[in-house]
């Protein structure tokens, strides 16, 4: 069941039970969105457990029924973008570096993805070492709709899915469920939503960080069969295409309905954004690690502060939600190969530092 809720005063819930260091993300009516005083809450009681003998295990999940994070506060950020972009870049740089943080945990980190998991949501929990899914989960990195592009370690995860469907997931911004998330490589348990509370239990009741990881598997179960894997033959077919352009003309022409659709939902995204996505998938999979992935997002995310696709995208898809966004350029075509690579300049205020290069 979910976690449960006491409004949204306390938006992150951070307390000890038994030897387990649980937190809740507690911003029930923005589906638990994340804003900095979140991610800085986030990042101090990891740090204050990470040294502390008296906890074994780190357990995060969210409050209320919709799920456990629907992403970063999107209304801020636009916000931001429009008066010069200043704190979105404070947030997303505290926020990479809770991602980078909960993937070196240095003790077990279970994150419960039940309910919706996207952008945000996903950087803090599918670095995590135990990741649950549910029956109930929808995980997705929906970036290239608001014309933005998929962050907080989204590239580094994308990048080493099975063949192509890492970018399918990526171009698409399409959500997948509990089976595709665990071929996908985002999770790693399938523990049905009626069993959460047992779990929790468990977790609570682990004496050492052996019996905290090991909980989850008493819980698992078989999880539904992957979609993703049936559809392979198009997928790595179309998306192995040099371009944008041509993985969408490939797409077009293969003939399978579901490809067909697949080059519809890209068609709606903002172009600059399925190219600088496309282009930051296939870096990043030549890259060592989430470090150093994590640095280019950063300087991939500060170069969309500039561009009109971010307001515009926010704009269209939560402000006025009329679903009708104008992007800038507005074919693929129209995207230069300059406008993409501007997007991996150096950040303004320099590197995360998580990297000796950054």
């Amino acid at each position: 069941m979910p976690a449960a809720a006491s409004g949204d005063g306390d938006t992150v819930l951070a307390r000890v039970r038994g030897r387990l260091g649980h937190l809740t993300l507690n911003r029930p009516r923005a589906a638990n969105a994340l804003d900095h005083a979140m991610v800085r809450r986030l990042r101090a009681a990891l740090d204050a457990w990470a040294d502390d003998d008296a906890v074994a295990a780190v357990l995060l999940d969210g409050a209320g029924e919709r799920g456990l994070c629907a992403g970063g506060d999107i209304r801020a950020i636009r916000a931001s973008a429009r008066e010069g972009g200043r704190l979105a870049a404070a947030f997303w740089r505290d926020e990479y570096l809770l991602n980078a943080r909960v993937a070196r945990y240095p003790k077990p980190y279970v994150a419960i993805m039940d309910g919706v998991v996207m952008g945000g949501g996903v950087g803090v929990s599918a670095h995590g070492s135990v990741r649950i899914v549910t029956e109930r989960s929808a995980v997705a990195m929906p970036e290239t709709a608001i014309g933005f592009v998929p962050d907080v370690g989204g590239t580094f995860l994308l990048s080493r899915a099975p063949g192509q469907t890492g970018t399918h997931l990526a171009l698409t911004a399409e959500p997948v469920g509990a089976g595709d998330a665990l071929y996908l490589g985002l999770a790693d348990h399938f523990v049905p939503s009626e069993r959460l509370a047992d779990l929790t239990s468990a977790l609570t009741g682990a004496a050492t960080a052996a019996e905290a990881a090991a909980a989850a598997e008493r819980f698992a179960e078989p999880a539904p069969a992957p979609a993703l894997e049936a559809h392979r033959h198009w997928i790595d077919a179309c998306y192995a295409a040099d371009t944008a352009e041509e993985v969408v003309a490939r797409l077009r022409e293969h003939g399978d309905p579901e490809a067909a659709k697949a080059a519809r939902a890209i068609a709606g995204k903002s172009p600059t954004s399925v190219k600088v996505t496309l282009a930051a998938l296939r870096r990043a999979r030549e890259l060592p690690g989430l470090a150093e992935v994590l640095e280019q997002e950063y300087r991939v995310s500060c170069a969309a502060l500039s561009s009109p696709d971010l307001v515009e995208g926010v704009r269209a898809r939560v402000v006025d939600k009329d679903r009708s966004p104008k992007w800038v350029p507005d074919t693929l075509e129209a995207v230069t190969d300059e406008d993409v690579a501007r997007h991996f300049a150096p950040a303004p205020d320099g590197p995360l530092g998580l990297t000796a290069a950054g």
